[in-house]
C-alpha cells in the first residue's frame, strides 16, 4: 500500500461478524464517499480512491471471510451488507448523508445501500456492474474463470487469464495483483452465495438519487448493455463509457475516472429533485 495517503485500519463488530474496517481521511469538506469493493477484493484495492480524492474522507471494509476480515459466521445477503456498512459509517461517526460507490459485485451492495437507506444517501456511482441475477451475462470463458478464487490465490493464474477474465491489457495484472490479499476459501463462495437470485430491477425506478454510471467498453464480465439497463431504470442517471476499458477500468484507467468522480461528485444539485423519498423499513 502507498504511503503517500495511508488508511485509519480497524475493526468493526456487526453483531457476530466482525469487519475489517478502512478510513481515509479527507482534508477538505467533501461530502464523505462510501465505496464497496467487487467480489473476493480487500480493501487495499481501495487505495487510489484515498490517493487521488484527497479532499473527502473515503470509508470501506471487507467482508467476511475477504482481506483482513475473519471468515463467515453464517451466510448473508445484500441487505445485511447494507446494514453492515451503516454499522461501519455510525461507528466512526458519519451519521450524515455520504456518496456511495460500488465496483462490480460492490455495485449491487451500493444499489442496496441506496434504496435500503435512501436518507443517508446522496448521490450514487455504480461501476462495471449491473441489476444483479437479471442481466447481459458475459463471456462464457471469463465467468467460468471469475468463479475460479485462485485468481486471488495463484498469481500466474491470474498473469496468464488477465485479459480472458477482464478484458484489460495484461500489464495490468501487476497493479491489481500488488493490492491483492487472497480471500478465504469460505469466504469467496458466501460471497457469490450472497447474490444468487437477487435483483435491483423491481426497486431501481424508486431510487431518487443523481447517479454516474460507469462502464468499459471492453468489459468481458459485466457487458456494457448492463450499464444501459440501469440508465434505462433509474430516473436521475448518467452513463459514461471508457474506451478501451475493461473489468478493472477504475484500477487501470484511474487518471481517466477520477476527473469524472470529482466533476459528478462535486457539482452543485440537480434542480428537478423529486419532491419526497421512499424509506423502506429497515434495520
Amino acid at each position: 500500500m502507498s504511503t503517500d495517503h495511508l488508511p485509519e485500519l480497524g475493526f468493526v463488530q456487526v453483531e457476530m461478524q466482525k469487519l475489517r474496517t478502512a478510513v481515509w481521511r479527507g482534508t477538505g469538506n467533501g461530502t464523505p464517499l462510501l465505496f464497496f469493493n467487487g467480489i473476493g477484493a480487500n480493501l487495499e484495492i481501495a487505495q487510489p480512491l484515498g490517493e487521488l480524492l484527497p479532499d473527502r474522507d473515503i470509508i470501506t471494509f471487507d467482508l467476511p471471510g475477504i482481506g483482513g476480515s475473519p471468515g463467515p459466521v453464517t451466510p448473508y445477503r445484500p441487505w445485511w451488507v447494507a446494514h453492515a456498512a451503516k454499522t461501519v459509517l455510525l461507528h466512526y461517526g458519519f451519521d450524515r448523508p455520504v456518496d456511495v460507490m460500488g465496483v462490480s459485485w460492490g455495485g449491487g451492495a451500493a444499489q442496496q445501500f441506496a434504496f435500503q437507506y435512501q436518507n443517508r444517501t446522496r448521490r450514487l456511482i455504480l461501476c462495471a456492474t449491473s441489476p444483479g441475477s437479471i442481466m447481459v451475462p458475459g463471456k462464457i470463458e471469463s465467468l467460468s474463470k471469475m468463479a475460479d478464487p485462485r485468481r486471488y490465490m495463484d498469481r500466474n493464474f491470474l498473469t496468464e487469464n488477465f485479459k480472458t477474465l477482464y478484458g484489460d491489457e495484461p500489464s495490468g495484472a501487476a497493479l491489481f495483483a500488488a493490492r491483492m490479499t487472497p480471500p478465504t476459501r469460505a469466504g469467496y463462495v458466501y460471497q457469490l452465495m450472497a447474490m444468487m437470485g437477487w435483483t435491483s430491477l423491481p426497486f431501481l425506478p424508486l431510487l431518487p438519487h443523481e447517479t454516474l454510471i460507469l462502464a468499459g467498453d471492453r468489459d468481458h464480465i459485466v457487458p456494457v448493455a448492463n450499464a444501459k439497463i440501469l440508465k434505462a431504470m433509474i430516473r436521475r442517471a448518467e452513463i459514461n463509457i471508457f474506451e478501451n476499458a475493461g473489468h478493472l477500468f477504475v484500477l487501470s484507467k484511474a487518471r481517466e475516472v477520477i476527473p469524472v468522480l470529482k466533476t459528478f461528485l462535486d457539482r452543485p444539485a440537480l434542480t428537478n429533485k423529486p419532491a419526497r423519498r421512499f424509506e423502506p423499513a429497515t434495520a
